[in-house]
């Protein structure tokens, strides 16, 4: 029942152009052996000459044949995979790639999901995983990307492959969500819980990838709403500085100035990242996870340990000194953790919580009228004692 439900909602998912924008030829001139394809727009009638476009029949697991463009920047550090909406092609994408190459500075692969444009088979949720899943392995053999230069883009129903494989990529430089969605169910109606038939929980995946996430979401999309991408942002476990287009919709954001230059201003920091800096995010990040592990309600098997060390007496004299235990408060669920508890090694203490010493006249001006002179220089009553004697 939830394989047909499923099935179901891909087909209200995946709306590709009827009939395709482009076409896919051999090259003239090239011989059998070297054959090259090459891209024709049904609106231009005319092969597109560009000797930086490389285009791609790749096969998928699941036996489909899929369509990808690589649009090669000699000045590009990085390279981004974009994944497009459900309503689009290749062929209607090409000039929005040419401008993101130049502007972004950086090598483009984008591809047709299997059913979409020139690419065999049908389209579904998990051909879509195993088309994004082939194009990153030819980004890897044919190419040399490994996912330390790779950023990840999806936009749309395209946000569901792309967080997939990066969910899958714990090294990815970056991953930049346009127009995302929550889940597929999630755009039909508010529902809090997941379900066995819905499809692309970006939900669940989102929290899997271990990168920066960019969101940018259009205020006034009428087709994903602006919760999505919000809901999406407060889950990433490493967010960026998210881009709210005041007044935008759900397939015009690419014509407000902020886009690119926000787009612009992402990519140079994910350049400029270095191994080093990303390590020092992520212990920061595993840290600060540690910490409120048991500042929760519940401890899963782990407590919080406090550690004090004991400073060293400044008197080189002093045989023994006053030593600090500190135990942390005992765990509801931890039977090992000891009891509240510290105390001064001094026979004559009377409570540990009062800070008696001996004859200290002010506890809380830490001082002992007879013995220490300043317990912040952590002087001990045994000193003067082996003194007089």
């Amino acid at each position: 029942m939830g394989c047909m439900l499923s099935h179901l909602a891909s087909k209200f998912a995946f709306f590709p152009p009827s009939p395709p924008t482009y076409q896919i030829r051999k090259r003239d001139g090239d011989s059998d052996g070297d054959a090259r394809l090459t891209v024709v727009p049904k609106a231009a009638g005319a092969p597109v000459d560009d000797s930086l476009l490389d285009v791609l029949m790749i096969d998928t697991k699941r036996g489909n044949k899929i369509v990808g463009f690589y649009l090669r920047n000699p000045c590009a550090r990085l390279t981004l995979l974009y994944s497009h909406g459900n309503a689009a092609d290749l062929g209607q994408l090409y000039d929005l790639f040419l401008q993101l190459k130049v502007n972004l500075r950086v090598n483009l692969m984008g591809y047709d999901y299997s059913g979409y444009g020139a690419s065999t088979g049908k389209p579904s949720e998990l051909n879509t995983y195993a088309d994004i899943e082939a194009v990153y392995e030819c980004l890897e053999t044919e190419y040399g990307v490994s996912q330390e230069d790779l950023i990840l883009y999806g936009q749309s129903v395209g946000s569901g492959p792309t967080l997939h494989l990066a969910s899958k990529l714990p090294r990815l430089r970056g991953v930049v969500l346009h127009s995302a969605i929550l889940s597929g169910l999630r755009v039909l109606c508010h529902v809090k819980f997941s379900f066995c038939f819905d499809i692309y929980k970006n939900i669940n995946k989102i929290k899997k990838v271990k990168c920066p996430v960019l969101v940018i979401h259009g205020t006034e999309d009428d087709v994903v709403n602006w919760l999505h991408g919000n809901g999406l942002w407060k889950k990433s476990r490493e967010p960026y500085d998210p881009l709210w287009i005041k007044g935008g919709g759900h397939c015009n954001l690419e014509l407000y100035p902020d886009y690119i230059r926000h787009l612009c201003k992402f990519i140079q920091e994910m350049e400029n990242m270095t191994t080093k800096i990303r390590l020092k995010r992520i212990r920061q990040t595993l840290e600060l996870q540690t910490r409120s592990c048991c500042c929760s309600g519940s401890c899963d098997g782990c407590c919080c340990r406090l550690k004090c060390c004991q400073p060293k007496c400044p008197r080189p004299s002093c045989t023994s000194c006053c030593s600090i235990r500190l135990k942390f408060p005992k765990c509801p669920t931890c039977p090992k953790c000891s009891t509240p508890g510290c105390c001064f090694s001094c026979p004559s203490i009377s409570s540990c919580f009062a800070w008696k010493c001996c004859n200290c006249t002010s506890c809380f001006q830490w001082r002992c009228s007879n013995c220490c002179s300043s317990c912040f220089q952590w002087r001990c009553c045994c000193e003067r004692g082996s003194s007089n004697g």
